[in-house]
């Protein structure tokens, strides 16, 4: 690890044991104006036990480079090889189980790795943004959210490519139930933005849990079920099992890939994912990363807009 004491660069550089495509597995980890792919490597702004800190990871000839900057920089470049899945060891899963499917997909994207980024109350966020609701109304949301009440993530690059933190959680605990309504965020979920924002502090210690005990911790807060604390384990704990039950595509998506039937449930979702139990987080992250999706007919999930009620 070194760093450039003229503007507080930080640089750790490491090489994984096994290949790691770093835009595949942090496709779905991401939220703008939080976190961006870019040629140039993946960009996150975050907050460290140290302070903000803004990270990119590059990846060339199997060597991963992470450059941060300031006062949470040294935490979040050291952190940076669980962050990106360098230990995660694809052997076991190849081994599991032998799908035709599964198997062509994980051939075309050996490099993809379950993620953890320890930032469980910045996932948090997002995903309670995404609860029964289009993830393009979600994506708004967020943006509107941090364009208004976060704050420039450090260091001269993030600047210049609008890079933001999400707001500090005291700040966001603060934010009255009105205020999300311009967003076109209803009072229940910004209820529970506000709840988890209280107890951010003990949120974010789930990194630090057994995840039995991570996820027990995260379904006491009112608002967070089944669906939300598996999306928030898949980024934040790494947690390679994870399956969000309850997701209005999902259980399509996995049986059309995996069975060929363009409609399911999670009972019959759980059944096909059964034989990679331990690693169906993967399977689920392989399907959604090639882009399968099952024939739309019937009714969709619709937008709402409560921002003129």
């Amino acid at each position: 690890m070194s760093v450039a004491a003229a503007d507080a660069v930080v640089e750790n550089r490491f090489r994984p044991a096994h290949p790691i495509d770093l835009r595949r597995t942090f496709a779905f980890a991401l939220r703008y104006p939080t976190g961006m792919l870019r040629p140039d490597g993946v960009w996150r702004a975050t907050r460290t036990p140290d302070g903000p800190a803004t990270l990119r990871l590059r990846s060339h000839a199997g060597e991963v480079t992470a450059t941060g900057w300031g006062p949470g920089a040294a935490w979040a470049v050291e952190r940076a090889p669980v962050m990106v899945g360098a230990g995660d060891d694809p052997g076991s899963f190849v081994a599991a189980h032998r799908h035709p499917v599964v198997d062509d997909l994980h051939r075309h994207a050996p490099g993809l790795r379950v993620p953890r980024t320890e930032a469980v109350f910045e996932t948090l966020v997002h995903v309670v943004l995404e609860q029964k609701v289009q993830s393009r109304q979600a994506r708004r949301a967020y943006r509107a959210i941090v364009q208004r009440h976060g704050e420039p993530a450090p260091g001269p690059a993030a600047h210049a490519l609008g890079l933001r933190l999400l707001p500090h959680p005291d700040a966001l605990a603060r934010i009255p139930a009105y205020v999300f309504h311009r967003y076109n965020v209803e009072r229940k979920r910004a209820v529970t933005l506000v709840t988890a924002a209280r107890y951010a502090e003990r949120l974010d210690e789930c990194a630090g849990l057994p995840l039995r005990d991570a996820y027990e911790r995260l379904r006491t807060l009112p608002g967070i079920g089944a669906w939300s604390a598996a999306e928030v384990a898949v980024v934040a704990l790494g947690d390679h099992d994870a399956v969000s039950v309850g997701d209005y595509h999902l259980p399509n998506t996995i049986c059309w890939a995996l069975a060929g039937e363009a409609r399911g449930d999670d009972r019959r979702m759980l059944e096909l994912l059964e034989p990679w139990r331990g690693q169906r987080a993967r399977v689920v992250r392989l399907v959604e990363s090639a882009g399968i999706t099952a024939p739309k007919y019937g009714p969709r999930l619709s937008l709402h807009d409560i921002r003129a009620i």
